[in-house]
């Protein structure tokens, strides 16, 4: 069973429909979590009436504030109809949603952070905003991003891992997303399938020295990769048909698996890189997610500290 008692839901303004939304009402309704709708609102104007006394411009940013929880709260009305479930609703003033939403984690031991995709204007692919890359990045909890994939009894569920290597960091990182996946797959009745990639020979070697086989590299690694697979899933109780080892970039290996089997759901781990090592080295994470027609599931190692949080 999934142990979130706790969902932040990032509501988006410029629309009636809440796929996020939507997503936290079925993992509520499964587990008994209490589902908070957030809201993050900020408007330069309103600062930049200088006219106006530090008081009134603070009345005038209130009552824009009172005017969206109206809003949130008639929303709120029309799409949840189960009165058991515990819901509110949480509009706040702030220059930077991630930021804010990061913020109320922390402040208020939330346990799941769910926020929708965007599509990109009538084609199917979507936009990343630089909140999601934030969050991903940043937020201290998992981080449910939510596309248009339906969520079917008995789906496939994607445990994204990296079997192959020793250091403990990924190795933790592997029994984290893979036990996640899991507690999804006993929750929604899905089917956890574990996905490892693993690298081609440099193509510079080959070429370099003469008598370095590439054949017998590749048989060597894909070997080293499918034993690892073997043993780290028969740990988990996962079947061998639910275990795919490619040759290729995580990027490439993981969308292609998860649109051969459809799945509902990718489990992912991310490091969590920020500041400048982020914008030179990237995040293997984000490429991934990237590619995927379905929800994403970010989650960060045992540990890890929020830059954000003092």
């Amino acid at each position: 069973m999934m142990n979130y008692k706790k969902l932040l839901v990032v509501i988006d303004p410029t629309t009636e429909q809440q796929k996020a939304l939507k997503r936290a009402l079925l993992i509520a309704e499964k587990t008994g979590a209490s589902i908070t709708a957030f809201l993050s609102i900020y408007d330069f104007s309103y600062e930049m009436t200088t006219m106006l006394s530090v008081d009134e411009r603070e009345t005038m940013r209130q009552a824009v504030v009172d005017d969206r929880t109206e809003w949130l709260t008639e929303l709120l009305s029309k799409q949840v109809n189960n009165a058991a479930l515990a819901l509110d609703a949480k509009v706040v003033w702030h220059n930077r949603p991630f930021e804010s939403i990061i913020y109320e984690t922390i402040e208020h031991g939330y346990d799941l952070i769910v926020k929708g995709t965007h599509e990109h204007g009538g084609l199917k692919s979507v936009i990343f905003t630089p909140t999601d890359w934030h969050l991903m990045r940043k937020a201290p909890v998992p981080v449910l991003l939510v596309k248009e994939h339906a969520w079917p009894e008995q789906g496939q569920i994607i445990a994204a891992v990296n079997v192959g290597t020793a250091d403990e960091e990924h190795s933790s990182l592997n029994q984290k997303v893979t036990h996640t996946a899991l507690a999804f797959a006993r929750t929604l009745n899905g089917q956890v399938n574990l996905v490892n990639s693993y690298p081609g020979t440099p193509v510079n070697i080959a070429i370099e020295i003469p008598e370095f086989d590439p054949g017998s590299f590749n048989e060597s690694v894909r070997n080293h990769h499918t034993e690892a697979m073997k043993t780290f899933a028969s740990n988990h109780g996962i079947a061998p048909q639910h275990c795919f080892v490619k040759e290729g970039l995580p990027e490439d290996v993981i969308p292609t698996v998860a649109a051969d089997v459809d799945a509902e759901l990718v489990v992912i781990g991310t490091v969590g890189r920020h500041g400048i090592s982020a914008a030179l080295i990237g995040n293997t994470a984000e490429h991934v997610i990237d590619m995927l027609d379905c929800d994403v599931l970010a989650v960060k190692p045992d540990g890890f500290i929020s830059p954000l949080q003092k």
